[in-house]
């Protein structure tokens, strides 16, 4: 069984924002997949299913960025989920638009959201997939940057990523890490 948590902000205003690409991700796998995520659980909305015949919770925690940890704790303890089959789908302002970089472990890389989930999990090692949403433009503000609406002009690229994301965690859920990582690593053409 995997826990796929795409990270984001609930509510209205920040919908189809850069922050919210975790949401927007987990958004289209559900819709790919067939998986009604409303259930209101474990501080999220969650929703059960299969991918690559395999169980999965795909999980939209209602926290708010920076407490995602929480939620991502409460739902794997409940479901009895190791730490290695917790997926975090999130937005990078390292990542150039477009982009996908997936990673087996790492550091929260100065993502508020990945420090809480680092914290409450008291591990680094799961599997992350991180979406380009662009650095902020030169002298902005990054708050502004993140929480942002994407913009028209991104709006296509960002799309394609959304569908490469869940292809990549489909091909993890069956091969591994190694396969998905060489396969789905770069920019959403």
């Amino acid at each position: 069984m995997f826990l796929i948590a795409g990270l984001g902000n609930p509510g209205d205003k920040y919908f189809a924002t850069r922050h919210n690409a975790g949401f927007l991700a987990l958004d289209y796998m559900a819709q790919k997949y067939d998986i009604t995520v409303k259930s209101a659980k474990h501080k999220s909305l969650l929703g059960e299913g299969r991918i690559a015949g395999e169980r999965v919770v795909l999980l939209k925690p209602q926290t708010f960025m920076n407490l995602s940890g929480e939620a991502v704790r409460s739902a794997s303890d409940w479901y009895k989920i190791p730490v290695e089959n917790i997926i975090v789908i999130y937005d990078d302002i390292d990542l150039e638009v477009g982009a996908l970089r997936i990673r087996p472990k790492g550091s929260a890389g100065g993502h508020n959201g990945m420090k809480s989930i680092i914290s409450h999990l008291g591990s680094q090692d799961f599997p992350r997939f991180r979406i380009g949403v662009g650095s902020k433009p030169q002298g902005g503000d990054l708050c502004n940057h993140v929480l942002g609406t994407i913009p028209k002009a991104e709006q296509e690229v960002m799309f394609k990523v959304f569908e490469r994301t869940s292809d990549a965690v489909e091909e993890y859920i069956r091969n591994g890490i190694d396969s998905s990582m060489n396969k789905y690593n770069g920019k959403a053409e």
